[in-house]
């Protein structure tokens, strides 16, 4: 077993929520803190750690980025090395993102390229989002990259398979809050009070017809809900309903029609219901928009590189905070094939652990080619 198989399995077994990731990023430094010094300098911003390697000639740098959260998903694998906090678990390969990070960044600190790289370790991917807050702050624009990369597992994809395309990779998206409040009564006199059931189930079916009546077919927008609360007995009239959801779309544009749509018919249920409503967005997450040239770089070379299949797939609507870095940084992310039964924030995820080295030795070819 290699040490960063070791290592993901370390990390596997500390999941931390978002901005709490404090045993994983100490874990991350005792690592880091055994390498070679001589060339690295290492900052921390909150949970998040930052590590820039000196190039042997350092004119440009070039990023690479992990991520360090787990997901509040009670774990089902099979695995010796289960979950030890209760509740938690790396469910979207966050363990294997780490694993990865360090190994590139060992071989970058054995044989130093030209140019400087900078390695980001990012708390918070999950949410509430960390991307874009460690893009603001000062430690980052000190040792801002002129390139920036990262990888997501793909359960789909055989180990060996790296998929990826230029332009849209990964959606905009958006969480969806939504509290209707009216006045709760007697199951037996519904004339005295003003049911949030009847309307929360109106609201619902009319957030259903967003992506059928108001989005251009040849558009691809998500709004789903998933999660409904309300009500206290069967015989109360609920005065307040909880709607929770997640909207998803492929250009920034149709995220904003999407919620302007939203708004207007909150605007209508407060006169049709007589009742008060609250809208939280929560964590916006910009769509993962890969360079065009650096995108078709890579995929260039990857096409040359032995033992690796290249997959030019179709975007996704799945989301990544890794997006705000590539609104600011020219550069890309890509699938790695994984080859798991189960998807991503699964409790029976299970990657094959084989695409780690995989990974390593893309992304640490890469950025030398890329330096070269």
């Amino acid at each position: 077993m290699s040490k960063f198989v070791e290592l993901r399995r370390k990390f596997h077994l500390i999941p931390e929520p978002g901005f709490q990731e404090f045993k994983t990023q100490a874990m991350l430094l005792e690592y880091i803190d055994g390498l070679p010094q001589e060339r690295l300098e290492v900052r921390t911003w909150r949970t998040g750690i930052l590590v820039r390697v000196k190039g042997l000639v350092g004119e440009r740098c070039l990023g690479y980025r992990a991520d360090m959260d787990g997901l509040p998903i009670e774990e089902d694998t099979g695995y010796e090395f289960r979950s030890t906090h209760p509740g938690y678990m790396h469910a979207c390969g966050h363990d294997l993102h780490m694993a990865i990070g360090l190994g590139v960044l060992t071989a970058i600190v054995e044989q130093p390229i030209n140019d400087d790289v900078l390695f980001v370790f990012q708390p918070a991917e999950e949410g509430p989002g960390g991307a874009l807050p460690m893009l603001q702050s000062e430690e980052f624009k000190e040792w801002k990259p002129d390139f920036m990369m990262a990888l997501h597992i793909a359960p789909e994809y055989p180990v060996g398979t790296i998929a990826t395309r230029p332009g849209i990779l990964f959606a905009n998206t958006s969480e969806l809050f939504i509290d209707i409040i009216g006045k709760g009564g007697h199951a037996a006199y519904p004339h005295r009070a003003n049911d949030m059931i009847v309307a929360g189930a109106s609201l619902i079916m009319q957030l259903q017809s967003i992506v059928s009546r108001n989005v251009d077919p040849l558009d691809s927008v998500v709004v789903t809900l998933g999660k409904i609360e309300g009500g206290t007995k069967q015989n109360i009239i609920a005065e307040r309903v909880r709607l929770e959801g997640t909207i998803r779309t492929l250009s920034a544009k149709s995220m904003s029609d999407v919620k302007a749509r939203i708004e207007s018919l909150l605007d209508g249920l407060k006169v049709s219901f007589g009742c008060q409503t609250e809208l939280d967005y929560g964590s916006n997450y910009y769509q993962v928009y890969n360079n065009e040239q650096e995108a078709e770089r890579f995929m260039d070379w990857v096409r040359a590189f032995d033992g690796v299949q290249l997959i030019e797939c179709t975007e996704a609507m799945t989301g990544e905070d890794f997006g705000y870095f590539l609104q600011d940084i020219p550069g890309l992310m890509f699938w790695l094939g994984v080859d798991t039964p189960f998807g991503l924030h699964h409790a029976k995820l299970e990657p094959q652990e084989d695409a780690i080295g995989v990974a390593i030795e893309v992304v640490s070819n890469y950025l030398r080619h890329r330096s070269s």
